[in-house]
């Protein structure tokens, strides 16, 4: 089986779709030629086969104004080299690239779609005809949460298929370093008091400027308290003039983007997750397989993996989390982390995603 992996861009601010995509992929079976086709180009952060960087320009793939006038170009550049690689199935990255590439399939009977989506997405009525243009034989539509897929279902009124990304738990913990070793590697204190880690790309929806608030207030009263944020992007000046202003320098570390985050984890004591919207957020799952225990904000694609088990705070609330922080000084890490271990079940989410995912490309 050909299988065309259609993602919307590469680089470190993909890196989590890149990895969904893979793991996905990872079960096609035995016979399955993958190629993964970047339209905007910067690399491939993970994957499996082959890499093409097609290099479009971003707003003929929008799609806006005159740069529409494009589209049936790339559209016919997309359907020459689907032709050439013999497709028989293409794994669509969310709405943006259905928007470009199902338009085109519908004169290429012979290729099914798959639409994977990652997060929330405002679907406008043409997108809701596209996707509803086509029978179940040749489109599947599946979601990265049950949370989403259910929206996706209201908004579409068709099937959408639950496929919450799992990571294999033996896998994952083979490579993790010891607490002692991880902050080496971070360059964060050996031997200090609590460390509070935050993981995720330096934008607004992941909450890390309410964090860096929050744990402001919380260090006042919590001198020894530590934080290091994990993650590069756009935010990363203004948060660390915010950190320079509030004096905490030394005690809170931006740590930028790490390609070995998967094995740094036991450097937290806690981890933070503040976001202020998910489609899934990964980093509770990798967090919880490494004894790490989560405190997050109140969202369901949470409450959907660590059910009542979780330390659930609200949204943009920097007293209620300042208060969180301190209690985490008092709190029972260790026991916190197995019952969040036991609700995620990691090993038989596992075997779930695999199966499902050899469903949704195989079916």
């Amino acid at each position: 089986m050909n299988i065309v992996n259609m993602m919307w861009a590469g680089g470190t601010p993909y890196m989590s779709i890149h990895k969904v995509h893979r793991q996905v992929l990872s079960h096609a079976g035995a016979d399955a030629r993958i190629s993964n086709w970047l339209l905007l180009g910067s690399g491939l952060c993970c994957g499996l086969g082959s890499t093409r960087e097609w290099h479009m320009p971003p707003r003929a793939l929008k799609g806006r104004h005159l740069w529409r006038l494009l589209r049936p170009w790339l559209r016919m550049r997309l359907r020459k080299a689907l032709d050439e690689a013999q497709a028989e199935v293409v794994l669509l990255d969310g709405v943006g690239v259905a928007r470009l590439v199902l338009p085109l399939l519908q004169q290429v009977p012979r290729v099914r779609a798959k639409v994977l989506f990652h997060g929330k997405t405002r679907l406008s009525a043409s997108d809701v005809h596209l996707l509803r243009m086509f029978s179940a034989e040749r489109l599947s539509i599946a979601a990265v949460s049950q949370t989403l897929a259910a929206a996706l279902e209201n908004d579409l009124g068709r099937p959408v298929q639950t496929l919450r990304m799992a990571l294999d738990p033996r896998a994952f913990a083979e490579p993790l370093l010891s607490r002692e070793v991880a902050r080496q590697v971070l360059d964060l204190p050996a031997a200090s008091g609590l460390l509070l880690g935050a993981v995720g790309r330096l934008v607004e929806s992941k909450g890390f400027e309410m964090l860096v608030e929050a744990f402001a207030k919380a260090s006042a009263r919590q001198p020894g308290l530590q934080l290091a944020i994990i993650g590069e992007g756009p935010l990363r000046a203004a948060l660390q003039a915010r950190i320079d202003a509030l004096g905490l320098a030394g005690r809170v570390h931006l740590s930028g983007h790490r390609d070995d985050l998967q094995q740094l984890y036991r450097a937290f004591d806690w981890l933070m997750v503040p976001s202020r919207s998910e489609g899934l957020g990964l980093v509770v799952q990798e967090a919880v397989m490494a004894d790490v225990p989560v405190v997050c904000s109140d969202l369901q694609v949470f409450r959907e993996q660590l059910q009542d088990t979780g330390c659930y705070l609200p949204i943009a609330d920097e007293d209620a989390w300042a208060e969180a922080i301190e209690q985490c000084t008092t709190r029972d890490a260790p026991a916190t982390a197995a019952r969040q271990r036991r609700a995620l079940a990691p090993e038989q989410a596992w075997q779930a995603f695999c199966n499902d995912s050899h469903n949704l490309l195989r079916g």
